[in-house]
This record gives structure tokens, sequence and C-alpha cells, in this order.
């Protein structure tokens, strides 16, 4: 019984160690619905975003082992923060319209660079007005309609003077990801591109550019696992702040 319970409890160490090892690489453990547990409360959730310091929401600095290409390191600086907002004027109107039902009640935002200066990827916060029932029905219709995989539905970058992403407008997107959640209401979401104001003409969402023997701009860039790795990280952190305020992990 001693040795079962011991190769038992190593097979799950193991598990857990790949799942945080390789959750940037994978992004399951972190999207799937059998890692999320719906906030304790839905409306001190939404309000977070009032009380937390930038710098917890948004690190200076995110480290992702693992993270890019071959599944070498790779480590992102932070270069800009947006003014918490509303959403006018944050989202092309195909994926306004689809968010539209689930409410805004603050938009939050932050660019990073990579450690080359050549990649800028903006990561986005959105806090909704809704409660579990339609965040989950929001998930599940991108999830059925597979939304996260269309071009149309990019999130737009945020540019700031004066930095690497200074360049990073509309044309210069080249792989992104949109996660609705369902233990908050709230919905992560990144944008990558090239810092040198260089134009995409195939822009290719993160979950396909991160694939191996991929041949287009932004998977060879590493762009794709830019935007699914800072994804990852940053709502990471958002779930364990959500369960330090709420008492989750009490």
């Amino acid at each position: 019984m001693r040795g079962s319970a011991r190769t038992a409890a190593a097979a799950v160490c193991l598990v857990l160690g790949f799942g945080l090892l390789g959750g940037a690489a994978a992004g399951v453990w972190l999207a799937g619905d059998s890692g999320e547990r719906p906030a304790a409360d839905y409306a001190e959730t939404r309000s977070l975003w009032r009380e937390i310091p930038v710098d917890t929401l948004f690190p200076r600095t995110l480290r992702g082992r693992g993270a890019g290409p071959g599944r070498a390191d790779r480590r992102w600086t932070r270069v800009a923060v947006a003014p918490d907002a509303d959403c006018r004027d944050a989202f092309d109107p195909p994926l306004a319209g689809i968010l539209a039902p689930a409410g805004c009640e603050r938009l939050l935002r932050a660019t990073y660079t990579d450690e080359t200066g050549s990649g800028v990827t903006t990561v986005g916060l959105l806090f909704t007005e809704s409660g579990e029932k339609d965040m989950r029905a929001l998930r599940e219709r991108f999830d059925e309609e597979n939304l996260e995989l269309r071009a149309d539905l990019m999130p737009r970058p945020y540019a700031a003077r004066g930095t690497a992403a200074a360049r990073f407008g509309d044309a210069q997107r080249a792989s992104w990801t949109v996660r609705p959640l369902i233990d908050a209401p709230v919905v992560v979401y990144t944008v990558s591109g090239f810092a040198d104001g260089r134009t995409v003409g195939d822009p290719q969402p993160a979950p396909e550019a991160v694939l191996e023997d991929q041949t287009t701009a932004p998977a060879q860039a590493g762009l794709g696992h830019d935007a699914r790795g800072i994804a990852d990280r940053i709502e990471r952190g958002l779930r364990r702040i959500v369960a330090q305020e709420t008492g989750q992990d009490r």
C-alpha cells in the first residue's frame, strides 16, 4: 500500500510539474474548464481592479520558462500601461459586437516587449458586467464557433509614444488570443506584432502559430508564443489575486 501510495503521489507530482512548466506551451490548466472554479463572489471579483496595484496585475517583468519556440525560455518587459478605460473603440466592430452582451465594467491594458526588442504584445483584462451563466455562455460560444481563430476578431493593440511599442498599430497585428473566463467575470486577451512597424499580411492565431513546423512570419518570429505565454501568465496572476482577495485560498 505504501509503495502504491508513493507511486500515485509521484505521478500526481509529475502531472502537476508538467502543468506548471508547460502551462505556457499548452495552456491547458490555465484555460481548461477542469481548472476553473467560479469565484465565490463575482461582484467582488469584478471590482478588484480598483484596489490592485498595476505592478501586481501587470508585473514589470514576466518570465516564461520553456514558453518560446522549441521550448526556449522567454522574458518580457512591460513598456507601457494604458489608463483604465471603458471599451469604447477598444476593439474592432466584429469583436466588440461579440463581447457587447457581456458588458464592460472596465478595461485594463499593458504592453510588453521581448528581450530582443523586436516583438511587442498588448495584454488586456476586460472586466465584464456578466454573471457566471453569461460568462459560461460566452466561453462556450468561443469554443463551439472557434472564434479565437478568426482574424476579424483580433484585439487592438495599445501603443505608447517613446516606447518599443510606439509603432504597434492595427496593421502590425500578427498573432493573438482571446479567452473568456468562467471562474471570473473577465476576458483575457493578447495581441502581438513587430516593433519595427512592419505590416503582417497574414496574421495567425496563437493556437496555430505555436504549432511545430509552422513557416508563417508570426510563427517564425515567436509572436504566437509571446501572445500565448503572456496571456497565460497574466491569467495565472489574476487567478491568484482572486483567490487571495476572495478568501478562496484559505
